[in-house]
């Protein structure tokens, strides 16, 4: 059943692999980041290990990156299909988990079915970005199966403690246990319908029964390690335990040897490793995000702001679980909500939390799942204010379960002791399931491109900035960069001080040839956010353009000092102190881009080039090969080699590169005079004369190609034989 929910789940979810990568995070994540991109290499992992880049420290994450880079490239499907292929291995291990806790086999399918198909699940799955959710609830899961092994061999459960297991709807309304909560021991004989899930046999072919419970205590350790190191939300893994202990597992019922008080300090002290690992992904979670400037102050958002908005995202939470509409990619937070919403939000919380609390007794599980809820969203429910999102799809990933035990559990209670109770289980949870995996499609369809998905979003969500310069983002990629600074002027409009919306208009406005403008907005995010590396770079670049050595190589410096392992910036500054003759100083930094970048085509070829000035024609031509090997389509690159090539008077080679330059860049003026140039030493006039012309047609201006057509027309005329003269020896 559990391989059967796999498979359906990663059926619902194939789609998502023909989805393109999106500007929101994805070139942070992957395709802008060299470390990741570059794949799997010691200094990667070494990186991944030590980084807090992207305001993060989630090592596994990003080696699951350099994985997909090293095995698909950049190509999107392969990355989507590991996050598709890691959801649908935690939807089972949600049915594995929940049955063997439980017994409770349909109800065990239903939640995890739920939870696999629900819409609120797709941002998680279908964004390369969040990796980090699927990755870390695998290994989460992974943890709370050692753990609950761990619990049934301790030794701590009562031995008076075994209800009936179920194996089928019919033994579900059959069963007379006053507490519906299933069985309290995790099962080793057969369900009453003959399956073997939960039998021995089957276990210990896959199942961690066979080990000791020491054993699988360490194993739920290191698999909560990984899950830290994946996504550090997991911090309430150890209260999640507690709250198992209480419902399913009963281990906090006193036995006649044990007090409560001394029954729940021992489940406490045996969770002081979790509690620990927990505390110091806390603390690392924390200082690197507040170093890199996602943690929003007390002078942004006052702690009043955040509980409110705390109470009405919870709100939230739960109405689009139950309602799963106008899900978007992001939820700008509007700083303080009106009081009446956040009372009435407050309220509605502190009425479940009254009623779940008053029947814990003849239904612990409603308690244990309102808790699950409220608790593991504690981490990113904005008490902490990181980002400017009020809240996010992707956080309902863990929590979600917590409401879903509730109200297969809950649902169950209410309607066992009905007639036809269990038959109208089975349709409304068949209905929601059904429901569910249509609206999933749908949402699943939102996310093909970067101007679908925030299109849609712009469409259900208002005063929106994120999304208008994601938006302007997408739309600059295909091109369209009007529809792009509109975008941009819209987000300024909105947040006036935006520094990546003046950026990124900068960067339109630079691609439309406006210059000066662009500067301006690049000064002005510069202005706004000092420690911009990014502005700097561009606003270099742009006075690199404009022929402003002197001003571009300060900026490039600039975003050195403020990013290090800033590979374009070593190219670009090399770039132009290669063309300020400071050939040394431009060789060391171009040799630096090459080492934080191998694959750098482009620093390859200026590191070429810089080469040849110096006179080191055999190094400057490796270079150049090194450029068109990783780039064959690298038009300037095979000019260059073969302009290195014919000063060391390999002609034959020469000429071949650059033809295959012009082949490349038919429009190419300066190759067609260096052909002609090679094609003249080789003695065939004609065929050159013919490329000087062709370099003159496409560029009427090219001096070097008019004196070059004039020379060899004249040569050509001297040696011509007169009028008359036989040429027949």
């Amino acid at each position: 059943m559990a391989v059967l929910l796999v498979l359906v789940t990663m059926a619902l979810y194939w789609p998502a692999t023909r989805c393109d990568f999106v500007t929101l995070d994805d070139n942070t994540y992957v395709i802008d980041n060299t470390h990741v991109s570059s794949g799997l290499t010691f200094a990667n992992v070494w990186w991944a290990l030590g980084s807090g880049y992207a305001a993060n420290w989630h090592p596994v994450t990003w080696l699951s990156h350099m994985l997909d880079c090293q095995m698909f490239g950049l190509k999107p499907w392969g990355h989507h299909l590991t996050s598709v292929l890691l959801h649908a291995l935690n939807a089972g291990l949600v049915f594995a988990l929940l049955q063997l806790m439980t017994g409770a086999r349909w109800r065990s399918l239903v939640v995890a079915a739920l939870f696999a198909v629900h819409p609120l699940r797709v941002e998680s799955v279908a964004w390369v970005s969040e990796r980090k959710d699927v990755l870390s609830a695998f290994f989460g899961l992974l943890a709370l199966l050692a753990y609950a092994r761990y619990a049934e061999g301790s030794g701590q459960k009562s031995e008076d403690r075994s209800p009936k297991t179920e194996g089928s709807p019919k033994s579900e309304a059959q069963s007379a246990n006053p507490e519906a909560g299933g069985p309290s021991t995790l099962r080793s004989s057969a369900t009453e319908d003959g399956c073997c899930y939960g039998g021995r046999a089957t276990e210990d072919r896959w199942s961690l029964s066979h080990l000791p419970a020491s054993s699988c205590y360490l194993l739920s350790l290191f698999f909560f390690a990984l899950g830290l190191m994946s996504k550090p939300m997991l911090v309430t893994w150890p209260l999640v335990m507690l709250l198992l202990d209480y419902w399913p597992l009963r281990r906090w019922e006193p036995s006649t040897i044990n007090s409560p008080l001394s029954t729940g300090w021992r489940l406490v002290r045996e969770k002081i490793p979790f509690f620990a690992l927990a505390a110091l992904a806390s603390v690392v979670t924390f200082l690197v995000q507040q170093h890199g400037g996602a943690v929003m102050g007390a002078e942004g958002l006052p702690l009043g702001a955040r509980v409110g908005n705390a109470l009405i995202s919870y709100r939230r939470y739960l109405g689009k679980l139950f309602r799963p509409a106008d899900l978007a990619v992001f939820y700008y937070h509007p700083g303080q909500w009106p009081l009446g919403k956040v009372l009435l939000a407050g309220g509605l919380l502190l009425s479940i939390s009254v009623a779940v609390w008053l029947l814990r007794r003849r239904s612990p599980v409603l308690l244990v799942g309102w808790l699950w809820f409220l608790g593991t969203l504690v981490p990113v429910i904005g008490l902490v204010q990181v980002g400017e999102q009020a809240m996010a799809d992707r956080y309902t990933y863990f929590p979600s379960l917590g409401v879903l035990l509730l109200a297969a559990w809950g649902a169950y209670e209410l309607t066992r002791r009905w007639h036809y109770g269990v038959l109208a289980l089975w349709v409304a949870g068949s209905a929601a399931i059904v429901l569910c995996l249509a609206l999933t499609r749908q949402q699943i369809g939102y996310w093909k491109d970067g101007e679908a998905l925030f299109r849609h979003a712009l469409a259900v969500t208002e005063n929106n900035q994120i999304v208008h310069v994601a938006f302007g983002d997408a739309l600059g990629r295909k091109g369209q960069l009007d529809g792009a600074i509109r975008q941009y002027q819209e987000a300024i409009r909105l947040k006036p001080g935006y520094a990546h919306a003046h950026h990124n208009l900068g960067i339109a406005l630079e691609k439309k040839g406006q210059l000066d403008e662009a500067i301006r907005q690049y000064q002005e995010a510069i202005r706004l956010k000092p420690d911009y590396a990014e502005a700097q770079y561009a606003l270099g670049v742009v006075f690199l353009e404009k022929g402003q050595l002197d001003e571009a190589i300060p900026e490039f410096q600039g975003a050195i000092r403020l990013q290090p392992d800033y590979a374009d910036a070593h190219n670009n500054l090399g770039l132009a102190l290669g063309r300020k003759g400071q050939l040394d100083e431009a060789i060391r930094q171009l040799q630096e881009a090459i080492r934080l970048k191998p694959d750098y085509a482009q620093a390859h070829n200026n590191l070429g080039n810089a080469l040849a000035m110096k006179g080191q024609l055999a190094a400057a031509i490796s270079q150049f090969q090194a450029a068109v090997r990783l780039k064959p389509d690298y038009a300037e690159a095979h000019n260059n080699l073969g302009n290195a090539l014919t000063m060391k008077v390999q002609l034959a080679a020469a000429i071949s590169q650059f033809q295959a330059a012009i082949r490349l860049k038919p429009d190419y003026a300066q190759a067609h005079n260096n052909l002609g140039i090679a094609l003249v030493g080789k003695g065939q006039m004609d065929e050159a004369i013919r490329q000087f012309q062709e370099a003159v047609k496409i560029q009427p201006d090219f001096a070097d190609a008019r004196k070059n057509l004039d020379l060899a027309l004249a040569t050509q005329a001297r040696s011509s034989p007169p009028p008359g003269a036989s040429t027949n020896r």
